[in-house]
C-alpha cells in the first residue's frame, strides 16, 4: 500500500500538469527507499521500479507500458488499470505471501552503485536525438532560475576537471 506521501506528490504533480512517468516517480522513489530501509528487498533495480510502477498504475495514474514491454508486462499493466477502478480489497493471504518472499531477497538493488548503472544502461539503449530532445526539453522548462543554477553548476565541474 503506498504512503500517503507519495499520493499527495502525484496528485500534486497531476495537479501542476506533469507527465503521467513523473507523477508516478514518486511511488517509484517511495519504493526504493523501502528497499533502502529494509522493509523489503527486490530481486533487481528493474524489480523495484517495476513494483513502484505497480503500485502508481493501481493508484489510478495513467502510465502506459514501455513501447518495447514483453506481452506479460503489458498484460500485468492492464491489470493494474483495471485493479486502480475497483473498490475489492486484495486478499490478505496472497498480500502477506507476496511480502514475506520479497523479504527474502537483497536489499542491493536500491543501492547507489546499482540504480547509477541501471540508469547508465537504460540511457545507452537511446538514441542520441532522444537524449539531445529531452535536454531541450529540460532546457525549456527549467526557467531562468533553473537554467542559471545549471551553468554556474556546469562551469564549476569543468573547473574542476580541467585542473
Amino acid at each position: 500500500m503506498p504512503e500517503q506521501k507519495a499520493r499527495r506528490a502525484a496528485a500534486k504533480d497531476k495537479q501542476e500538469g506533469k507527465s503521467p512517468s513523473t507523477q508516478a516517480g514518486d511511488f517509484v522513489r517511495e519504493e526504493i527507499e523501502h528497499v533502502r530501509q529494509q522493509k523489503h528487498g527486490a530481486r533487481s533495480t528493474e524489480q523495484a521500479i517495476a513494483i513502484g510502477l505497480s503500485k502508481a498504475r493501481r493508484a489510478g495514474i495513467k502510465v502506459p507500458a514501455g513501447k518495447s514491454a514483453s506481452p506479460s508486462t503489458r498484460k500485468k499493466a492492464r491489470q493494474d488499470e483495471a485493479a486502480s477502478k475497483e473498490e475489492s480489497k486484495p486478499s490478505s493471504r496472497r498480500s502477506k505471501t507476496a511480502k514475506d518472499a520479497l523479504k527474502h531477497e537483497g536489499h542491493k538493488a536500491a543501492s547507489k552503485k546499482s540504480l547509477s548503472s541501471h540508469a547508465r544502461k537504460s540511457v545507452a539503449k537511446r538514441s542520441a536525438d532522444s537524449r539531445s530532445a529531452a535536454a531541450k526539453e529540460a532546457a525549456r522548462t527549467k526557467g531562468k532560475e533553473g537554467r542559471s543554477a545549471a551553468a554556474k553548476k556546469a562551469a564549476r565541474t569543468r573547473a574542476k576537471t580541467q585542473s
